[in-house]
């Protein structure tokens, strides 16, 4: 089977397409053919070694972190047929032909949904579910702001959060407000024309996928008691105990319950997932150039096989 692997560290250059056996499940494990895998910004950091849990000991490594595609031979509830989706441990690698995964991990694809739509969602959705929900503790009624709000993950938060029920802010380049608008967020605000932290006040939550000056900037927008919730580095304690608030980062993590509820909501159509560009498998060097460097809307992802 073909997969694009990474032998060194560096530029897109260093992906290489690999000829491999197609793997063996272990017990407890299923293998699936793949249709389609998700580009993410984690991809390109651990290509650059830039990823803490990578070390170039471990290479060489297959990248990519979520697929959907068809069950070859089944265990635990999976069957041979099923269409599925599934977050990966970053160790197994989703830019293949194959991949043998736990069956644990495997959730049914979404029946409105196609092959590379479904292979969109898992790591953008998880992220946006588990930081907007788990650890941001959002309900109805609350008010939060998704800084970059068109991104990947953005744009799933934008919706979820509109979709609990919430009052939702959210920041976005120029050309992308009309976007984010349409996915229901109340106030869009052009981070480029005008302050945030000017006119969004008393907030619950922020969802930081920004970093630096914006996430400075976020934490006089939440009122006593708030918190602030982020994917991007080590926060500030002092600073959020200078303003009454909390702080929270996280990594997403596989999870297959949540993955079923967010499947029910594409099904209900009150989320759907957005994609800007898709590459066959042999480009994923230029796939993630393109991700890297042109911040699109939605998401990007490879086409990998018709099933």
């Amino acid at each position: 089977m073909k997969a694009i692997r990474i032998h060194s560290f560096g530029g897109p250059e260093v992906l290489s397409v690999d000829q491999l056996e197609v793997p063996t499940p272990s017990p407890g494990e299923v293998l699936v053919k793949i249709g389609a895998a998700s580009v993410n910004p984690v991809d390109y950091k651990i290509r650059r070694g830039g990823y803490s849990k990578v070390s170039a000991e471990q290479l060489p490594i297959t990248l990519g972190r979520d697929l959907c595609g068809i069950v070859e031979s089944g265990a635990d509830g999976c069957r041979q047929g099923d269409s599925v989706f599934a977050l990966l441990d970053w160790n197994l690698g989703a830019y293949a032909e194959y991949v043998a995964l736990p069956a644990a991990l495997c959730a049914p694809k979404p029946t409105t949904l196609g092959t590379l739509e479904s292979a969109a969602v898992p790591l953008a959705a998880l992220t946006a579910w588990q930081g907007i929900f788990d650890h941001g503790g959002l309900v109805r009624g609350q008010r939060i702001l998704v800084h970059a709000g068109s991104g990947g993950v953005g744009h799933f938060a934008v919706q979820f959060a509109k979709a609990r029920g919430a009052y939702v802010f959210a920041t976005a380049a120029a050309q992308n407000v009309d976007f984010v608008r349409q996915l229901g967020a109340d106030v869009v605000i052009d981070y480029r024309a005008q302050q945030f932290e000017d006119t969004v006040k008393e907030l619950d939550v922020v969802f930081d996928l920004i970093g630096g000056d914006t996430r400075e900037r976020s934490w006089q927008t939440l009122r006593r008691g708030g918190i602030l919730v982020t994917t991007l580095g080590k926060l500030d304690e002092a600073k959020a105990r200078q303003y009454g608030v909390r702080a929270k980062g996280y990594l997403a993590q596989p999870n297959r319950d949540q993955l079923i509820e967010i499947g029910r909501l594409f099904d209900a159509n009150q989320v759907r997932p957005t994609i800007t560009r898709s590459y066959p498998l042999e480009a994923a060097g230029e796939a993630q150039s393109f991700l890297e460097t042109s911040h699109p809307r939605g998401k990007v992802v490879l086409k990998v096989a018709a099933v």
